[in-house]
């Protein structure tokens, strides 16, 4: 006969901490898994996703899309070139933390300025290694991503069941707006011109023929730096707006283009208040440009829909095949929604489509100057097949 007062259940199945570990991911459905942390000390919940870029690394962990999500790294040599204030594409972090196989190395780059373990700390990122992250990958394809806790404690303690707690009590991403949390606060205008070797990021030559260059409007829904330096290569004078700037707003700044950036979150959360101001756009035949989450919003002001999908898209390595001609770009991705391909509405055609999936990585507008991209055509990092997009766009405008 059991007792009348029986002991109550651990939360956590038991597993017991090795000798030496200092990080630990805790599932919400009470996986955990020991490591070495390293990085900023502290704990963060979020999306569990996986990246299979082999460079980048920072200014992966600097793009506002990972608002949200903890980045499991499939390439093992992660931090081997350091840290440097030319690759972040934006002034802080927006991911949690990352997790790695390896502990990172010691710099070998002649541009590192600091180790990535000490800039991780500046930027309040949390980063664990020792993962079998090869085996958290195929977890993460098959389960899809899931909810976790990333945490590191130099001194090795940790209360498990608070962290499982704190996992299981995270939302997730759907009905998420994030993108008010990682747009810029202020209007400003964006001169500045791109990265070269040996001189950094230079003025544009566009600059000193700002008045004759077509001005385009960029919504900064979660925006990455290189956007902006792309629009500006291409011959645009560019103006950066936040994520809820109004209709009337953008309106009066007289733009030629408007650009819808790249974000985190639900689009049908931003959705709300973004979509409205898209659909005003269309209305005035203003021309439109929109990347990843701009692609989405985009595509629920045509009368689409989105959806979240198993595991996300995230690398430099895609290939998206162009519907005109046949011809395959390779891509740098990164969204965990997508556009629903079955509900796109008459008069909106697919003019990308992924090769892993099947999955919508393009649309345009019959009829108007307005098309868009699920994909990052900037790069940083990633192969710069897809530049002419920003030339096409901004060729376009008067």
């Amino acid at each position: 006969m059991a007792p009348a007062n029986p002991p109550e259940a651990p939360k956590v199945a038991p597993k017991s901490q090795p000798d030496g570990a200092t990080g630990v991911l805790v599932l919400a459905d009470g996986t955990i898994l020991w490591g070495v942390g390293y990085g900023a000390a502290g704990a963060g919940v979020g999306e569990i996703c996986f990246n299979t870029a082999m460079t980048g690394y920072q200014e992966i962990l600097t793009d506002p899309s990972y608002a949200g999500q903890i980045i499991t790294f499939t390439f093992p040599h992660i931090g081997n070139v350091g840290a440097n204030p030319e690759d972040m594409e934006r002034e802080k972090r927006a991911a949690i933390g990352c997790i790695t196989r390896e502990l990172p190395t010691a710099p070998s780059s002649f541009r590192s300025v600091q180790t990535l373990p000490d800039w991780m700390k500046a930027q309040g990122l949390i980063g664990l290694a020792g993962i079998d992250t090869r085996a958290l990958t195929r977890r993460i394809r098959d389960a899809g991503a899931p909810t976790g806790v990333v945490a590191h404690s130099p001194d090795g303690q940790f209360d498990i069941d608070r962290l499982l707690l704190l996992a299981q009590g995270w939302p997730g991403l759907e009905g998420m707006d994030l993108a008010k949390t990682v747009t810029r606060e202020r209007q400003g205008s964006w001169d500045g011109g791109v990265w070269h070797l040996g001189s950094g990021y230079e003025v544009s030559d566009h600059k000193r023929a700002a008045d004759a260059a077509p001005h385009v409007v960029a919504v900064d829904y979660g925006a990455k730096d290189n956007i902006f330096r792309n629009l500006v290569k291409a011959g645009a004078r560019v103006t950066v707006v936040p994520a809820k700037t109004s209709l009337d707003e953008i309106v009066a700044l007289r733009p030629a283009g408007v650009f819808l950036s790249n974000g985190p979150g639900d689009p049908a959360a931003t959705g709300d208040y973004a979509v409205p101001v898209i659909k005003g756009l269309l209305e005035r035949n203003v021309p439109i440009f929109g990347i990843c989450l701009g692609h989405q919003l985009l595509g629920l002001a045509a009368g689409a829909k989105t959806v979240k999908m198993h595991q996300g898209h995230r690398g430099a390595n895609h290939p998206v095949q162009r519907s005109e001609d046949g011809i395959v770009e390779i891509t740098s991705m990164n969204h965990g929604f997508a556009v629903d391909t079955a509900t796109l509405p008459k008069g909106v055609v697919e003019t990308h489509r992924s090769l892993f999936d099947g999955s919508n990585c393009g649309i345009a507008i019959t009829g108007k100057n307005a098309f868009s991209v699920q994909y990052h055509p900037e790069a940083s990092p990633g192969p710069q097949d897809s530049f002419y997009l920003f030339e096409k766009f901004v060729g376009g405008l008067k």
